[in-house]
């Protein structure tokens, strides 16, 4: 007992500063032995003080502390040591909930701090929950307290977008310059770091007033700038863009990139998505080779650049979608995914008369990817040149394959069966059909029936097929893929006409499986 008191005197002394430990224990010793009258009975203990020394039981219930949170804190800990002196080594199960109960019948009301815990929440906490607030809400939140009057001045993400108004007006200026008013108002009274900017307003024109936020956010240590300007002409970025070094992600969508002479690259970009974007070519290849941590690549609808030359050493991800002559890559150890997309089908004819293989040059720096999506008229892209019958370096860790195809041109699929057999450890194919409305190139209508296989489909699980209408090519490639894939658990077919299901599930009733779990799942989605 002399340990546990002396363990409460420290505990008391850190909780009252210099009072007289002596005193209190002096009173509730005398209390102890004072008769008490019949009006006044003892206290009854709960059944976890079974055995406890009433004089540091009354000890810990008398002397009062001066805010609940120590007052709780304090009795926890000197019952925590209590406990651990009892012959059963803990308290029982109703001893603490009986402390509570007794607390409110003898300590004052609940103080500030409990009874609202959000405002005494660490400062990067709220800057994290106003963060997730639309920017019209978070300023809001001055009108709660003083204390919340300049909080929202702090978040270090800035988003405006569509939420940040709600005016029912259709005036296209008012709403500009209420728009223009807010951002600036915003910037004026922010205090501290800028992490992170996102214009993205569908009305908002290019104007010179962003290029005075872009200055301000510069002078920060802005990580993430996101902007869109989605209607005009392409928005020429001022040249302090270029200064942000600290940049980790940057988005620009209907822009007009022209760096000046003194840029050289991004050290710590991370991410970079353009779409809608004019660069000259020798720009936009300066750019990518000038990031040497860039691991995340989006190009949507670019103008001005016709060969794609990606010296990437970090590269991950590659997105592209837009009209392009030619694409390679160099230093892509890492690249893992790949979606790509020639949008106009008669760029590919630029290129032809060529004895290489596209397909070959194309893959030749792709040791390492996982996941490819081939898409709109790439594969006619990939088909000029002479096509071999596999990979020289097959791609063993491509689990994941999507091909855009027209099952009636010889060339693509040439081309889509040498990527078939050049991918021995492929666990998800989709193929989607892409009928030509003229016909220009060379047709075979029995190309899946040959015997082109001297392996099989050992991992391939799930299969989708969308986009077909039961001509003979597209059925024959069904026929093929049933019959060479004998681990095979679902094939999903997604017709492009609802009155083609039934003649095409009569069609594959006929056709061999060589996995007997095969599933054929019919889906109008």
């Amino acid at each position: 007992m002399n340990k546990l008191l002396d363990y409460y005197k420290e505990q008391k002394y850190l909780a009252f500063g210099r009072e007289d430990l002596e005193t209190k224990k002096s009173k509730c010793l005398k209390m102890k032995n004072t008769p008490r009258s019949v009006a006044q009975p003892a206290p009854t203990l709960p059944p976890g003080f079974r055995g406890f020394d009433f004089t540091t039981y009354e000890l810990s219930k008398r002397i009062r502390i001066g805010s609940h949170f120590n007052f709780l804190f304090f009795r926890f800990r000197l019952l925590n040591q209590i406990a651990k002196q009892n012959e059963h080594g803990k308290l029982e199960a109703n001893l603490f909930s009986w402390l509570l109960m007794n607390k409110q019948r003898e300590l004052p009301k609940w103080p500030e701090l409990l009874l609202d815990k959000i405002s005494y929440l660490p400062g990067h906490v709220i800057d994290q929950i106003l963060s997730h607030l639309p920017i019209r809400d978070a300023v809001r939140t001055s009108v709660l307290s003083r204390k919340w009057r300049y909080k929202w001045a702090t978040i270090p993400y800035l988003v405006f977008d569509n939420q940040c108004l709600n005016v029912s007006s259709q005036d296209q200026t008012l709403i500009k310059n209420k728009l223009v008013n807010i951002i600036n108002h915003v910037l004026l009274l922010h205090n501290g770091p800028i992490h992170k900017f996102k214009l993205s307003y569908r009305d908002l024109l290019g104007s010179a007033s962003i290029d005075r936020w872009i200055l301000c956010i510069s002078r920060s240590s802005i990580e993430e700038l996101i902007l869109e300007v989605w209607k005009g002409q392409p928005y020429k970025p001022p040249s302090c863009l270029f200064n942000c070094q600290n940049l980790t992600h940057l988005e620009l969508f209907n822009c007009l990139l022209e760096p000046p002479l003194t840029f050289k690259g991004f050290k710590n970009l991370r991410s970079l998505d353009l779409q809608h974007i004019t660069i000259v070519q020798s720009v936009f290849e300066n750019l990518i080779s000038s990031c040497p941590l860039l691991e995340k690549l989006t190009l949507m609808n670019f103008s001005g650049v016709t060969h794609l030359n990606i010296d990437a050493p970090n590269l991950q991800f590659f997105d592209i979608g837009g009209n392009f002559y030619d694409v390679s890559f160099q230093n892509t150890f890492y690249l893992a995914l790949v979606s790509i997309g020639l949008y106009d089908n008669n760029n590919y004819e630029k290129t032809t008369g060529q004895s290489s293989s596209k397909l070959i040059k194309f893959f030749v720096n792709l040791p390492h990817i996982r996941r490819l999506e081939i898409q709109s008229y790439f594969l006619k892209y990939l088909a000029i040149g002479n096509v071999p019958s596999r990979l020289p370096n097959p791609c063993v860790d491509l689990s994941y394959l999507s091909i855009r195809i027209d099952f009636d041109d010889i060339e693509e699929n040439t081309a889509a069966l040498c990527l078939l057999k050049s991918c021995p450890n492929l666990q998800e194919l989709e193929m989607s059909a892409r009928p030509e409305e003229q016909i220009s190139v060379e047709r075979s209508n029995n190309f899946w029936e040959d015997d082109h296989w001297s392996s099989l489909f050992v991992h391939l699980r799930l299969v989708t097929v969308s986009g077909i209408s039961g001509v003979k090519s597209e059925m024959d490639f069904l026929k093929f893929l049933l019959s060479n894939s004998p681990v095979l658990e679902r094939l999903t077919l997604k017709p492009e006409h609802q009155e083609d299901e039934c003649a095409l599930m009569k069609e594959l009733l006929r056709f061999r499986r060589a996995s007997i779990y095969a599933e054929v799942i019919y889906s109008d989605s």
